[in-house]
């Protein structure tokens, strides 16, 4: 339970530093734009490139993977139908609010959670993985063609993936990982010195937005935000747990590893992503605020519970 607390003290204190600076005027909305920039172009592909490269993509063809899958889909699945049968929200704002509602907090808050809560980091390889060579290039793809204002065609939808910074950088990654073959430490320790500034300036990114941005929890549908907390700490979880007992037969560990990673609240990137594809900036915001609030208690009962 220890690893829970820690790995959200951890992103709370970050957060806050963002929060003064922007308070202090240190920061001002056009350095928020300037930070989500940079860890979109940059640091982030560098980040993903470095992780992928060390990677054991072996454990992507485990169970733990179509759990995960699973549980995405049902909870992605939910919001997407709702969105577009009764909120009637753009296709571009519906992809947003599906990763606000399915996408996972696999790497700064899941990977301490993963080493104190379930002993090991590897347990949250599977989402994170799946994550990065799926739901991202395919979220990407949408946007791109969405956003682009041009007829979509079906070359230049296939083509979009190898324009994004982002997953360039995942397959990069991917094909180095499977060739065995690293580059040389000239190469390499730039690429990780600068893949390791994605996380804190997404953090203070996000503070800066808390602090000069709508107060969190004004400004944006109230019910829509609700269902998307409910989807992300409740239906996700559930659904995993549901895959993972009962179609696969998992216990121990392994079951507990499966729904911890899908109680995880919404990752801080997708707030970069809607901030530079500017849809859904203020419910991707207030999605990372509530669920990130919301998935101490279930994670801490989880953890007592399962473990």
């Amino acid at each position: 339970m220890h690893g829970v607390l820690d790995g959200f003290g951890v992103i709370g204190a970050v957060i806050g530093v963002g929060f003064l600076l922007a308070h202090t005027g240190v920061l001002d909305a056009a350095s928020q734009q300037l930070l989500a920039r940079l860890v979109f172009f940059i640091a982030t592909p560098c980040l993903l490139f470095t992780l992928l490269l060390q990677a054991d993509l072996h454990r992507v063809f485990s169970p733990g993977l179509l759990v995960a899958f699973g549980s995405v889909v049902v909870a992605a699945g939910v919001y997407v139908a709702l969105a577009r049968l009764i909120w009637r929200r753009t296709a571009a704002e519906t992809v947003i609010g599906a990763l606000c509602s399915a996408y996972v907090n696999a790497g700064n808050l899941g990977l301490p959670i993963a080493v104190y809560v379930i002993g090991s980091g590897a347990a949250i390889a599977p989402i994170l993985l799946m994550q990065l060579l799926v739901l991202t290039p395919v979220a990407f793809a949408l946007l791109d063609t969405l956003t682009s204002g041009r007829r979509p065609v079906w070359w230049r939808v296939l083509a979009q993936p190898a324009r994004n910074p982002i997953t360039v950088g995942c397959f990069l990654g991917v094909a180095l990982a499977l060739t065995g073959w690293k580059p040389p430490t000239v190469v390499l320790d730039p690429v990780t010195m600068i893949g390791e500034m994605a996380v804190p300036a997404a953090l203070l990114a996000y503070g800066v937005s808390l602090r000069l941005g709508p107060r969190p929890l004004t400004g944006g549908s109230a019910v829509e935000l609700g269902v998307v907390l409910l989807l992300k700490v409740v239906v996700q979880p559930v659904a995993a747990w549901v895959l993972a007992a009962g179609v696969f037969g998992m216990s121990g560990k392994d079951l507990l590893a499966a729904v911890v990673v899908a109680s995880l609240p919404t990752a801080q990137n997708i707030f970069v992503y809607a901030t530079r594809y500017e849809r859904g900036e203020l419910l991707a915001r207030d999605s990372i605020f509530v669920t990130t609030i919301a998935s101490v208690p279930v994670l801490l009962g989880i953890a007592a519970v399962l473990a």
